[in-house]
């Protein structure tokens, strides 16, 4: 959410400065060079939101990863499981009692669980990371050619 405002603003602030920069030249241009300076803001713009989005993809997968590695997340202690799991009838009285290492196990069942289902998570969010470098990357390569390929012709 963060990311996104902040290339939003970025975007603007870009586009602001790039039409009062042209407005400024615009003037004493034929409309040959207006229409390729047009061309030309907007080969840049989107050049440069392509890059920002395989950079934000970049960080995003980046953070997959570590998440897959060393996955984070609250695991209750075996205590808290145990009285939270406690198997009592309706008056109060223990239905069924487990012994410690049946309690342990169901505990140490738990925990792998929730493991992986963070290393889960962390895999879905890895490739919905890498759809943020993959789709906007080959666009990137493209207008930037496009770009250098411009800046040969005018030399």
């Amino acid at each position: 959410m963060i990311f996104a405002l902040l290339l939003f603003v970025v975007l603007i602030v870009f586009i602001v400065l790039i039409v009062f920069g042209a407005k400024r030249t615009v003037t004493h241009l034929t409309e040959e060079e207006r229409g390729d300076m047009v061309k030309q803001v907007y080969q840049y713009a989107v050049a440069f939101i392509t890059l920002i989005m395989v950079i934000g993809g970049g960080v995003f997968a980046f953070m997959s990863i570590a998440d897959y590695v060393s996955p984070s997340m609250y695991v209750e202690s075996f205590e808290d499981y145990k009285n939270m799991r406690d198997y009592k009838s309706e008056d109060g009285t223990v239905q069924k009692e487990l012994s410690e290492t049946e309690w342990r196990a169901q505990y140490d069942a738990m925990v792998e669980q929730q493991i992986e289902n963070g290393k889960q998570s962390a895999l879905n969010s890895l490739i919905k990371s890498l759809g943020w470098i993959i789709i906007p990357l080959p666009i990137f390569i493209l207008f930037q050619r496009r770009l250098h390929g411009r800046r040969k012709e005018n030399r």
